[in-house]
């Protein structure tokens, strides 16, 4: 007798067997608790064994039955996922699913917004959506675990490539009583004597360093952190300035205060945002949509800490 289970029973699956956690599955797939649990019960029922071991306290466990059968679910699953791209490529259609990676800042002030647009002119494209450090952003390409990544032009490998889409040049960002405040425009020489708040992302950290090595001079570094949200917030709150290539659209730290953003003079060149993927990935329609899509939506007019009047008119 053939077996009777569906796709879609097989990715809850895969889900559950990834998290541990039906409902950590359920947030991954977007879909109910109980949908998921009829689904496993469904597929034990049909295979004849245990999938997992129930444990009240630390959520399910794969059996070893189980565990070899997660691996060949995802097989299953990756081929059904190429029929699909072949059937995309054949009739030319945006449709299927697309894993993109995003750098960490980029996922806080622009991805949403690209993603949402896209999706909205795609309808057929299930877009999952990965936040990345640039060492990570590498790895899952190569891993074939993203098709595509959103990320600044540092240290690309050059078995990947790299499509520019904007230059971002930096910024410093000071609280409205720091005594730079009010110049509309900062060398590095004027940084020289504050305390400063890194943005101490990899690959990032020894780009915002550089500037000061490029002069000879050595910046004050008192503060540290990884997440963008929090080097506003200090910033605001008197523990330094800090230097970043984005800012948000309004001139508030997350818990309310007033931000200044002012144009740094430097002799190194500007970052640049661009997509980053593995040779031979605009061979699929879908991801050539959303490279159109970044193109068209990804440029100086839209993109947050581009336009150098606003930056100028959020010191008044």
């Amino acid at each position: 007798m053939p077996l009777r289970f569906t796709l879609r029973q097989l990715e809850y699956f895969v889900a559950v067997g990834e998290s541990g956690s039906i409902l950590q599955a359920s947030e991954k797939v977007y879909v109910s608790s109980p949908t998921i649990s009829t689904a496993i019960s469904q597929l034990e029922q049909e295979f004849g064994l245990s999938l997992f071991v129930r444990k009240h306290a630390k959520g399910l466990s794969l059996t070893e039955a189980g565990s070899q059968m997660l691996i060949q679910a995802k097989k299953l699953l990756s081929e059904a996922e190429q029929l699909n791209d072949i059937a995309g490529d054949i009739t030319q259609a945006v449709r299927g699913s697309l894993s993109v990676g995003c750098y960490l800042s980029f996922a806080q002030l622009l991805f949403p917004n690209l993603r949402r647009t896209f999706q909205t002119m795609f309808p057929d494209v299930r877009v999952n959506q990965f936040e990345l450090h640039q060492n990570d952003i590498f790895h899952y390409i190569r891993a074939a675990k993203i098709d595509i990544a959103l990320s600044y032009n540092l240290d690309i490998p050059t078995d990947l490539e790299f499509l520019p889409l904007v230059e971002l040049p930096p910024y410093v960002l000071v609280h409205e009583g720091h005594p730079l405040a009010n110049l509309p425009v900062v060398t590095v020489s004027h940084l020289q004597d504050y305390a400063m708040v890194l943005l101490d992302l990899p690959h990032s950290n020894a780009y915002f360093t550089s500037f000061f090595a490029k002069v000879g001079i050595k910046p004050l570094i008192t503060e540290r952190t990884q997440d963008m949200a929090v080097m506003r917030s200090l910033v605001a709150n008197g523990f330094g300035y800090s230097i970043a290539n984005l800012r948000p659209l309004n001139n508030l730290s997350p818990d309310g205060k007033k931000l200044c953003y002012i144009p740094l003079e430097c002799e190194l060149p500007n970052l640049v945002m661009g997509l980053v993927m593995a040779e031979g990935t605009l061979s699929s329609f879908t991801i050539q949509a959303f490279v159109e899509h970044c193109t068209q939506n990804i440029t100086a007019s839209n993109v947050p800490g581009m336009n150098m009047h606003s930056l100028a008119s959020s010191l008044g």
